[in-house]
C-alpha cells in the first residue's frame, strides 16, 4: 500500500508587502502551526521516504520545522511545485520509483487541495476537504497500486486529515 502526504505549506506573512510571493517567510503562527504538524507526525510515526517540496521561502521553512519527525527521507527540492496545477503535481508523482513506498509533498493550494479531491474516493472526509484545506494540514492518501504511476482519479483513500487547529495550536 503507498502513502502520500500532502502537506500543505504553512502561514505566511504578509509583513514585508516589497517581497515577491514566492520569497515570503512564515508568520509566527505558521511556526508554530508547523511544530504541531510535526509532532502529530512523530507521535504517528509518519516518515516518508521522499519528500517533494516547493523552494518557496514558506515551503522550505515549513520543511524546516517538520524535518526532525521526518526520520532520513530523501529530500527534493524543485521550483516545480510552486503554484503548479493538480495535473502537473500528480505527473510528477507519476515519476516517482516503484520502490518508494511513502511520498509527502510539501506545496501550496489550490492545486494539493485540487490534486487530493481527484484523487480521493468519495467519503465524508472529502466532504471536509472540499470545505477547506487550511495552511499546515496534512492530508494522507493510500492506494493499493504498485507503481505511482497507477495513481489515478479517486484511486485512493483519504485515512487521514489533520489540521493544526485540532492539535492544540
Amino acid at each position: 500500500m503507498k502513502r502520500l502526504y500532502l502537506l500543505r505549506h504553512a502561514k505566511s506573512s504578509w509583513k514585508d508587502t516589497s517581497l515577491p510571493d514566492h520569497d515570503r517567510p512564515l508568520a509566527g503562527r505558521g511556526r508554530r502551526a508547523a511544530k504541531a504538524i510535526a509532532r502529530h507526525m512523530q507521535d504517528h510515526g509518519i516518515e516518508p521516504e521522499l519528500v517533494l517540496c516547493s523552494t518557496a521561502q514558506r515551503a522550505r521553512e515549513t520543511l524546516d520545522r517538520i524535518e526532525p519527525a521526518l526520520g532520513t527521507p530523501a529530500v527534493r527540492f524543485e521550483d516545480d511545485l510552486y503554484a503548479v496545477s493538480a495535473p502537473a503535481l500528480l505527473e510528477r508523482l507519476r515519476r516517482v520509483p516503484a520502490t518508494v513506498e511513502s511520498v509527502m509533498l510539501i506545496g501550496h493550494n489550490p492545486g494539493l487541495q485540487d490534486l487530493a479531491l481527484d484523487l480521493a474516493r468519495p467519503s465524508p472526509t472529502v466532504g471536509e476537504l472540499a470545505a477547506k484545506y487550511p495552511t499546515a494540514a496534512l492530508a494522507t492518501l493510500a492506494f493499493p497500486g504498485s507503481s505511482w504511476h497507477e495513481l489515478d482519479h479517486d484511486s485512493a483513500e483519504l485515512v487521514a486529515l489533520v489540521r493544526p487547529r485540532e492539535l492544540g495550536n
